[in-house]
Formats: C-alpha cells, structure tokens, sequence
C-alpha cells in the first residue's frame, strides 16, 4: 500500500532543490524569451512580423516545444535513480521507512511539478502578452496548447526516469537519454516518411497514422495543429493523419498512456532490482 505523505515528502525535497538551484527559473526564462521570439517572428517567412492568429502563433510555438520540452525533460530526469545509486545515497534512502515505489513516484512528482511550473510560468507570459487581441475560444486554445506541452514534458520524464532505471551509470543514462531525443524528435519521423517513399505511398492511411501514436512528439504536433486546415501541408506527416484518430480525447489519452506506461515499466523494473 503505498503511503502519500511519503511520496509528497520526496517530491517537495526534488521540487525545492529546482527552486533552491534555480532550476525552475532558468528553464522559465528560456521558454518566455523564446516563446516571445518565435510568436512574433513566427510568420517572417511570409513577409509578416508580429503577433498574428493564435494558429498560427501556436503553430510557430509547437516547433519550440518540440524541440526543447523533450531535451529538458530528458535530460532533468536521467540520472534520478542511477545517480542516487553511484552517488551511495540510494542505500541510504531505502534503509528509511520508504518503498521503492513511493521513492520513484515522488521523485517523478517533484521533477514534473518543476517542470510544469517552468513550462507554464514560461508560456504564461506568452499568453498574457497575446490575452488583449484573444476571444475566449483562442484563449481556450492556447490554454489546450500549454496543458499539451506539459503533457509532452511529462511523457518524456517517465521515459528518463526508465531509463535512469535501467541504466548502470550515469554515462549510459546521459547517452540513453539522448539516443531516445535523437529517435523520438528526428529519426522516427523520418524512417515513417522514408517507409511512404519506398512503398509509393501504397501502405500510407490508417497504417501510418497509427505508427505515429508511437511517438509522444507526433501526438502532440497532432493534437496542435491538425484542425488548423491551412496548416497541415507544413508539417510532414501530420498532413497523411487520418480523420478518424484525430479526436483530442483520443489523442489526450495517449498522451497520458505515453506518462503512465513508461512510469510503471520504471516501477516495476526498480521494485525487482538488487
């Protein structure tokens, strides 16, 4: 039975250690001036500068996020578990009244709520920059925008915290943790792509759209830009996604699955270890 008052325990240690290093300040400011950046100069290719629609400023954004959650995410939450362990403080948790599980969770925890409060605080200032020419339906959806963002972040922590897991030192867990950003941000879109080129297009449809339920990133670009109609033919393979899995609830849900699943592989994995 797991104990939450341990698990908030270990989580408000890891949050206040971002706030005390100025983690969570750092990784705010850098989401606020790039965000700030990319929404107005979003549309300089097309000859406009300036704050535009919120399409096509969350359209601008998504590349961002894309780009950057994932890394941070990653690379915030790599060494929680193997560098407890080289570190020999692993040992002296566990001899506390604590599980396995409640140590893992409430370090997830206290990670994901320092990385949330660094996404929304960072987007945050975006939005209120953007609020004045926003009705309520856009401000809904720079809202859905940001809550998706923390989405990602989140989906690739329990992929870090898997990895930090499974690896046997710090090195491997570093190394792992940007092998799977190079594979989720810039390999798998283009072995998908490289797959339609091959087959002619033939094995396209349903096939491919599902694939990309695959990836947390795909999912999340989906989920932001693929009812933007005018914006589908500038982002791969969004363009070739069918209709039917396009429903957000759908979407959110695997968003979701893609934090739990990888949590409890890291739950279970740690649990079993000597």
């Amino acid at each position: 039975m797991l104990d939450p008052a341990q698990i908030l325990t270990v989580a408000g240690k890891e949050f206040h250690d971002r706030l005390r290093n100025r983690w969570v300040l750092a990784v705010a400011l850098v989401f606020t001036v790039f965000a700030l950046v990319i929404a107005y100069f979003g549309a300089a290719q097309q000859g406009a500068v300036g704050f535009r629609s919120i399409h096509l400023t969350i359209a601008s954004l998504v590349s961002l996020v894309i780009y950057l959650i994932p890394l941070i995410a990653l690379l915030l939450g790599f060494d929680a578990i193997v560098g407890e362990r080289e570190r020999g403080s692993l040992d002296l948790l566990l001899s506390m009244p604590i599980t396995r599980t409640e140590l893992l969770l409430g370090k997830y925890a206290g990670l994901a709520a320092a990385l949330t409060v660094s996404t929304v605080a960072g987007f945050g200032v975006v939005g209120l920059v953007l609020l004045p020419s926003l009705d309520a339906g856009a401000t809904l959806r720079f809202a859905g925008f940001v809550f998706t963002s923390v989405l990602l972040g989140c989906s690739f922590l329990s992929i870090a915290l898997m990895l930090s897991v499974f690896a046997t030192d710090r090195t491997r867990a570093s190394g792992l943790a940007i092998a799977c950003w190079f594979f989720f941000v810039l390999v798998f879109d283009l072995l998908l792509l490289g797959g339609l080129v091959a087959t002619s297009g033939r094995w396209g449809g349903d096939v491919f759209g599902w694939l990309l339920l695959a990836n947390p990133t795909d999912v999340f670009r989906v989920l932001n830009i693929f009812t933007i109609d005018e914006m589908r033919s500038l982002h791969g393979l969004a363009s070739v996604f069918p209709e039917a899995l396009a429903r957000p609830w759908l979407l959110v849900a695997v968003m979701i699955s893609w934090v739990v699943v990888p949590l409890a592989v890291a739950a279970r994995r740690f649990r079993n270890l000597a």
